[in-house]
Protein backbone atom coordinates (compact mmCIF):
# COMPACT_ATOMS: atom_id res chain seq x y z
CA UNK A 1 0.00 0.00 0.00
CA UNK A 2 2.73 2.35 0.75
CA UNK A 3 4.19 1.85 -2.83
CA UNK A 4 0.87 2.84 -4.04
CA UNK A 5 0.07 5.97 -1.81
CA UNK A 6 3.64 7.01 -2.93
CA UNK A 7 2.60 7.05 -6.31
CA UNK A 8 -0.41 8.70 -6.39
CA UNK A 9 1.03 11.30 -4.11
CA UNK A 10 3.64 11.67 -6.55
CA UNK A 11 1.09 12.62 -9.54
CA UNK A 12 -1.33 14.70 -7.10
CA UNK A 13 -0.38 18.28 -7.79
CA UNK A 14 -0.73 19.34 -4.05
CA UNK A 15 0.27 22.76 -4.10
CA UNK A 16 -3.06 23.39 -5.67
CA UNK A 17 -5.43 25.23 -3.41
CA UNK A 18 -8.46 23.30 -4.15
CA UNK A 19 -8.74 19.72 -3.04
CA UNK A 20 -7.62 16.88 -5.33
CA UNK A 21 -10.16 14.13 -6.50
CA UNK A 22 -9.17 10.70 -7.17
CA UNK A 23 -11.02 7.96 -9.43
CA UNK A 24 -10.85 4.70 -8.13
CA UNK A 25 -13.40 2.87 -10.93
CA UNK A 26 -13.69 -0.94 -11.32
CA UNK A 27 -16.51 -3.56 -11.83
CA UNK A 28 -18.85 -4.99 -9.29
CA UNK A 29 -16.90 -7.41 -6.61
CA UNK A 30 -13.22 -5.64 -7.54
CA UNK A 31 -12.45 -4.06 -4.58
CA UNK A 32 -12.58 -0.48 -4.78
CA UNK A 33 -13.64 -0.20 -1.19
CA UNK A 34 -11.09 -2.48 -0.04
CA UNK A 35 -8.58 -0.50 -1.38
CA UNK A 36 -9.43 3.02 -0.99
CA UNK A 37 -9.83 3.12 2.78
CA UNK A 38 -6.36 1.77 3.43
CA UNK A 39 -4.98 4.11 0.63
CA UNK A 40 -7.34 7.19 2.33
CA UNK A 41 -5.66 6.44 5.92
CA UNK A 42 -1.55 5.61 4.30
CA UNK A 43 -2.04 9.30 2.50
CA UNK A 44 -3.52 11.19 5.79
CA UNK A 45 -0.85 9.31 7.33
CA UNK A 46 1.67 11.30 5.10
CA UNK A 47 -0.01 14.56 6.04
CA UNK A 48 -2.46 14.88 3.33
CA UNK A 49 -5.88 14.56 5.10
CA UNK A 50 -7.74 12.24 2.74
CA UNK A 51 -11.81 10.98 2.67
CA UNK A 52 -13.56 8.63 0.61
CA UNK A 53 -16.68 9.22 -1.03
CA UNK A 54 -18.79 6.15 -2.40
CA UNK A 55 -20.38 7.04 -5.53
CA UNK A 56 -23.03 4.09 -3.92
CA UNK A 57 -24.93 6.83 -2.00
CA UNK A 58 -26.55 7.86 -5.38
CA UNK A 59 -28.74 4.46 -5.74
CA UNK A 60 -32.05 5.63 -6.83
CA UNK A 61 -34.87 4.58 -4.55
CA UNK A 62 -36.40 1.04 -5.07
CA UNK A 63 -39.56 2.78 -5.75
CA UNK A 64 -37.95 4.91 -8.67
CA UNK A 65 -36.68 2.04 -9.92
CA UNK A 66 -40.08 0.05 -9.88
CA UNK A 67 -41.77 2.70 -11.60
CA UNK A 68 -38.71 2.81 -14.52
CA UNK A 69 -38.63 -0.86 -15.20
CA UNK A 70 -35.41 -1.01 -13.51
CA UNK A 71 -35.25 -2.61 -9.97
CA UNK A 72 -33.97 -5.63 -11.59
CA UNK A 73 -31.30 -3.84 -13.01
CA UNK A 74 -30.19 -2.19 -9.71
CA UNK A 75 -27.03 -1.58 -9.85
CA UNK A 76 -26.53 -0.59 -14.05
CA UNK A 77 -25.82 2.74 -14.94
CA UNK A 78 -28.99 4.19 -15.32
CA UNK A 79 -30.10 3.18 -12.05
CA UNK A 80 -27.83 5.92 -10.61
CA UNK A 81 -28.72 9.81 -9.90
CA UNK A 82 -26.03 11.07 -12.15
CA UNK A 83 -26.81 14.62 -12.44
CA UNK A 84 -26.57 14.66 -8.44
CA UNK A 85 -23.11 12.03 -8.23
CA UNK A 86 -22.00 14.87 -10.47
CA UNK A 87 -22.72 17.86 -8.84
CA UNK A 88 -21.61 16.26 -6.03
CA UNK A 89 -18.28 16.01 -7.44
CA UNK A 90 -18.01 19.23 -8.88
CA UNK A 91 -18.82 20.66 -5.38
CA UNK A 92 -16.04 18.30 -4.10
CA UNK A 93 -13.26 19.98 -6.40
CA UNK A 94 -14.84 24.25 -5.00
CA UNK A 95 -16.61 23.85 -1.65
CA UNK A 96 -14.86 23.63 1.42
CA UNK A 97 -17.71 21.70 3.27
CA UNK A 98 -19.94 18.99 1.47
CA UNK A 99 -22.26 16.78 2.57
CA UNK A 100 -23.65 13.92 0.98
CA UNK A 101 -25.41 10.64 0.96
CA UNK A 102 -24.66 7.03 1.66
CA UNK A 103 -25.97 3.44 0.76
CA UNK A 104 -26.94 1.58 3.46
CA UNK A 105 -26.10 -1.65 2.29
CA UNK A 106 -28.34 -3.63 5.35
CA UNK A 107 -31.88 -1.62 4.44
CA UNK A 108 -31.03 -1.75 0.48
CA UNK A 109 -31.38 2.85 0.57
CA UNK A 110 -29.82 5.33 0.63
CA UNK A 111 -28.86 7.99 3.69
CA UNK A 112 -29.61 11.60 2.53
CA UNK A 113 -26.58 13.56 4.14
CA UNK A 114 -24.64 10.77 5.87
CA UNK A 115 -21.12 12.09 5.48
CA UNK A 116 -19.19 14.73 5.24
CA UNK A 117 -16.06 16.36 3.89
CA UNK A 118 -15.05 19.39 5.34
CA UNK A 119 -12.61 21.87 4.43
CA UNK A 120 -9.50 20.04 6.19
CA UNK A 121 -9.68 17.52 3.36
CA UNK A 122 -7.02 17.89 1.09
CA UNK A 123 -7.77 14.60 -1.37
CA UNK A 124 -11.14 13.21 -2.21
CA UNK A 125 -11.07 9.28 -3.27
CA UNK A 126 -14.18 8.90 -5.22
CA UNK A 127 -14.90 5.36 -5.47
CA UNK A 128 -17.46 3.55 -7.90
CA UNK A 129 -17.88 1.19 -10.86
CA UNK A 130 -18.83 3.66 -13.73
CA UNK A 131 -16.43 6.52 -13.01
CA UNK A 132 -14.24 5.54 -15.95
CA UNK A 133 -17.11 4.87 -18.40
CA UNK A 134 -17.73 6.03 -21.73
CA UNK A 135 -20.85 6.47 -22.06
CA UNK A 136 -23.14 9.53 -22.62
CA UNK A 137 -22.99 11.50 -19.25
CA UNK A 138 -20.84 9.03 -17.53
CA UNK A 139 -17.64 10.23 -19.97
CA UNK A 140 -18.23 13.68 -19.10
CA UNK A 141 -16.45 12.66 -15.31
CA UNK A 142 -13.27 12.18 -16.48
CA UNK A 143 -12.71 15.73 -17.07
CA UNK A 144 -13.17 15.91 -13.02
CA UNK A 145 -10.49 13.65 -11.90
CA UNK A 146 -7.34 15.07 -11.27
CA UNK A 147 -5.31 10.91 -11.21
CA UNK A 148 -7.98 7.81 -12.18
CA UNK A 149 -6.96 4.26 -11.19
CA UNK A 150 -8.83 1.66 -12.35
CA UNK A 151 -9.61 -1.94 -10.71
CA UNK A 152 -8.38 -5.30 -13.22
CA UNK A 153 -9.45 -8.42 -11.95
CA UNK A 154 -10.26 -11.29 -13.95
CA UNK A 155 -13.82 -12.28 -14.54
CA UNK A 156 -13.61 -15.44 -12.78
CA UNK A 157 -12.82 -14.05 -10.18
CA UNK A 158 -15.90 -11.47 -10.13
CA UNK A 159 -18.09 -14.31 -10.35
CA UNK A 160 -16.79 -15.94 -7.55
CA UNK A 161 -16.54 -13.10 -5.11
CA UNK A 162 -19.52 -11.67 -6.41
CA UNK A 163 -21.65 -15.10 -5.44
CA UNK A 164 -20.08 -15.13 -2.39
CA UNK A 165 -20.91 -11.35 -1.61
CA UNK A 166 -24.77 -12.85 -1.96
CA UNK A 167 -24.50 -15.27 -0.15
CA UNK A 168 -23.02 -12.96 2.93
CA UNK A 169 -26.22 -11.25 2.26
CA UNK A 170 -28.49 -14.56 2.92
CA UNK A 171 -29.21 -15.94 -0.06
CA UNK A 172 -28.98 -19.88 -0.81
CA UNK A 173 -26.35 -20.75 -3.20
CA UNK A 174 -28.79 -20.94 -6.21
CA UNK A 175 -30.53 -17.78 -6.05
CA UNK A 176 -26.78 -16.27 -5.18
CA UNK A 177 -25.29 -17.60 -8.56
CA UNK A 178 -28.37 -15.98 -10.20
CA UNK A 179 -28.16 -12.50 -8.90
CA UNK A 180 -24.74 -12.80 -10.00
CA UNK A 181 -25.19 -13.65 -13.24
CA UNK A 182 -28.30 -12.15 -14.01
CA UNK A 183 -27.07 -8.67 -13.33
CA UNK A 184 -23.94 -8.03 -11.51
CA UNK A 185 -21.99 -9.98 -14.19
CA UNK A 186 -24.02 -7.73 -17.01
CA UNK A 187 -22.84 -4.50 -14.97
CA UNK A 188 -19.29 -6.14 -15.37
CA UNK A 189 -19.42 -6.91 -19.32
CA UNK A 190 -20.98 -2.83 -19.63
CA UNK A 191 -17.92 -2.11 -17.91
CA UNK A 192 -15.69 -3.92 -19.82
CA UNK A 193 -17.09 -2.98 -23.09
CA UNK A 194 -16.61 1.02 -22.80
CA UNK A 195 -13.76 1.62 -21.04
CA UNK A 196 -11.98 5.20 -20.58
CA UNK A 197 -8.62 5.61 -20.29
CA UNK A 198 -7.26 5.59 -16.75
CA UNK A 199 -3.57 7.04 -15.21
CA UNK A 200 -2.92 4.01 -13.27
CA UNK A 201 -3.95 0.42 -13.29
CA UNK A 202 -4.06 -1.83 -9.81
CA UNK A 203 -3.06 -4.49 -9.62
Amino acid sequence: MQTLCDTVLGRLDLSRARRQLIAISGAPGSGKSTLSGPLAAAMSAQGFATEVVPMDGFHLDNRLLEARGLLERKGAPESFDLDGFARLCRALRSVDRVIYPLFDRARDIAIAGAAEVGPECRVAIVEGNYLLLDEPGWRDLAALWDLSLRLVVPVEELAARLVQRWRDHGLDQRAAEARARGNDLANVARIDGAPLPSDLIWP
